[in-house]
């Protein structure tokens, strides 16, 4: 099985036992993520593995000593791993935000709010619209009336924001879809009148599903303002199944033994406009019933993970060629115009850039690799189901490293239920179909 967690370690700390001289060939049990290669071994974090990309890219810095934050963080987890508690309040810390990134404060954890920012679209009036409707998510977990107090201040702001910009949001709309955006623009209105009318009533059971409606509606205006699909993806990668865009699918599962739940649906949104080649490679094994049948075979609290086959393969053969189909590392990051291929934000010296796609959100959905290849991924996939001391939303140590494609984005509370062994009956597309290029599953049939 495919890892998640890529492992490297940094040589003179496994120098003083003799059971960590080499970590390769070690298991280990320390209370953070396992590796899900098969016949699992674990190692620290943080240094870098080469490949040939890595040796382009640093110019052979694997010759080189570590820099002073290298070592630092690689010390720290190493003292992390011996006394079986990681501390992670280094100085220099994880990534931090760069002043490109839209919003501040906490980090974002809803999956639908995470997909609305990750659009490439570049309207500022719409943004100052979408902020303050964002925010009565957090308002609404205040106690007592103060919660309603606030939904109505962040209304006001989008409110009054919409009647001032409102010609700017018409002006960044596509042609071909400027209809459609006008049309949800006057709905999008309409709406914030009714929830004004819910708050003054104080009926706050009714918000929450109003608030959900005018995010959607924001949400579309936004997906109307994208023309085409943004950059070209790397001739080498072409002709590989690409989502040029989003698609939905849901993925429905039989649990077995669990008396308060027998099966279950999960939407998946699936996000082609950041990471083309792994979601398409994903539509394409989804089209072509990979997935149908397949059980979970990792479930462990902090992952669900599916995908590897039965027999000795660990991913797709692709009955054309007979070999393994396999896509590169593809991530993007805040402020690049297109992703970046074949190489970890690490190594390519990024340590505060940002990912489109960030593993915050519950149901966090990407590909699975070996540790040590960046562009194994083939069928394994997981989804990430909390937090833990190594993956802190908006600075965790999977950012940058594993490809996201998509977030769960209903009933992704359930994933935590699935266990070992619990069957997915069907993965279907429900709609962007289309936004799928160089279909191989067509071919195939």
């Amino acid at each position: 099985m495919a890892a998640i967690i890529s492992s490297h370690y940094f040589p003179s700390l496994y120098t003083t036992q003799s059971t960590l001289t080499n970590p390769k060939q070690t298991n280990y049990t320390y209370p953070f993520p396992r590796s899900l290669k098969k016949n699992a071994r674990f190692t620290s974090i943080y240094t870098s593995s080469v490949n040939p990309i890595q040796s382009q890219l640093h110019n052979q810095q694997k010759d080189r000593l570590f820099s002073l934050k290298e070592c630092a963080i690689s010390i720290t987890l190493a003292v992390g791993l011996i006394t079986g508690c990681p501390n992670f309040a280094f100085a220099s810390g994880p990534a931090l935000p760069d002043l490109s990134v839209l919003i501040s404060g906490p980090p974002i954890k809803d999956p639908g709010s995470l997909l609305r920012y990750a659009l490439p679209i570049n309207n500022k009036a719409v943004r100052e619209v979408q902020k303050p409707l964002e925010d009565i998510t957090d308002s609404l977990k205040v106690a007592g009336v103060r919660a309603l107090d606030l939904v109505e201040r962040n209304l006001k702001q989008a409110s009054r924001t919409l009647k001032q910009g409102k010609s700017l949001i018409i002006s960044g709309l596509a042609e071909s879809k400027k209809e459609h955006g006008i049309e949800l623009l006057d709905k999008l209105e309409v709406g914030m009148d009714e929830l004004q009318k819910i708050v003054e009533d104080k009926n706050r059971e009714a918000v929450g599903p109003k608030h959900k409606e005018l995010l959607q509606y924001v949400g579309g205006v936004e997906e109307d303002m994208v023309d085409g699909f943004p950059y070209e993806v790397p001739e080498e990668y072409q002709s590989m199944p690409l989502l040029k865009g989003r698609a939905t699918v849901d993925m429905k599962v039989k649990v077995k033994d669990n008396p308060n739940v027998d099966e279950c649906v999960f939407r998946i949104v699936l996000d082609g406009y950041n990471a083309p080649v792994t979601a398409g490679n994903f539509v394409d094994l989804v089209e072509r019933h990979f997935y149908d049948g397949l059980e979970i075979q990792r479930s462990d609290g902090f992952v669900v993970q599916t995908g590897d086959p039965e027999g000795p393969a660990e991913g797709f053969i692709d009955p054309s060629t007979e070999k393994t189909r396999t896509i590169p590392l593809e991530i993007m990051a805040e402020g690049e115009k297109a992703p970046f291929y074949g190489a970890t934000l690490e190594e390519l010296g990024l340590y505060k850039a940002q990912t489109k796609l960030p593993f915050n959100a519950f149901g966090t959905m990407a590909m699975a690799r070996e540790e040590f290849e960046n562009d194994s991924a083939s069928s394994q996939v997981f989804w990430l189901l909390k937090e833990s001391e190594l993956t802190p939303s908006n600075a965790n140590i999977l950012d940058g490293r594993y490809s996201v494609f998509g977030y769960v984005t209903q009933n992704e509370d359930y994933l935590a239920d699935l266990k070992v062994g619990d069957v997915i009956e069907s993965i279907h597309v429900v709609s962007g179909l289309d936004n799928l290029a160089n279909p191989s599953y067509k071919i195939a049939g």
